[in-house]
């Protein structure tokens, strides 16, 4: 692998996202989201969308509420035949600030890590475009 192949993606957590009281999120949302990356590597890889096998590591490091700001980072680390090992890592970067106003919102000076993961996903040989 010469090239770096990485996918980012920013979005804002929604009142739908948030599962629990006070609104936080589940933690599973930021698995979602880690599929949604992984996908896109995938094809930018390979050009399938492959499976995701398995995560070898997750780790949760901070509360994420509705209103959020979550921005996900991907990378392909390791490429086997047709597995493909990846680590991920979810970022707050914006968050709202309902104790000024119910719209205000403060981009954050340091995003916040809230969540990190390690996976494998698999494309087969026969599914490989490039």
């Amino acid at each position: 692998m010469s090239e770096k192949i990485t996918s980012t993606l920013r979005m804002r957590m929604s009142a739908a996202d948030a599962h629990y009281g006070g609104a936080l999120v589940d933690g599973a949302k930021m698995l979602q989201l880690f599929g949604d990356v992984a996908t896109e590597l995938l094809i930018k890889a390979d050009g399938d969308e492959g499976l995701f096998k398995a995560y070898n590591l997750v780790e949760f490091m901070a509360p994420v509420y509705a209103g959020d700001f979550i921005e996900v980072y991907g990378e392909i680390t390791e490429m086997g035949n047709s597995s493909r090992k990846m680590r991920f890592e979810a970022r707050k970067v914006i968050v709202p600030r309902a104790d000024i106003s119910p719209s205000a919102a403060d981009v954050l000076e340091q995003p916040q890590v809230v969540c990190i993961a390690e996976g494998t996903c698999v494309t087969p040989k026969a599914n490989q475009r490039k």
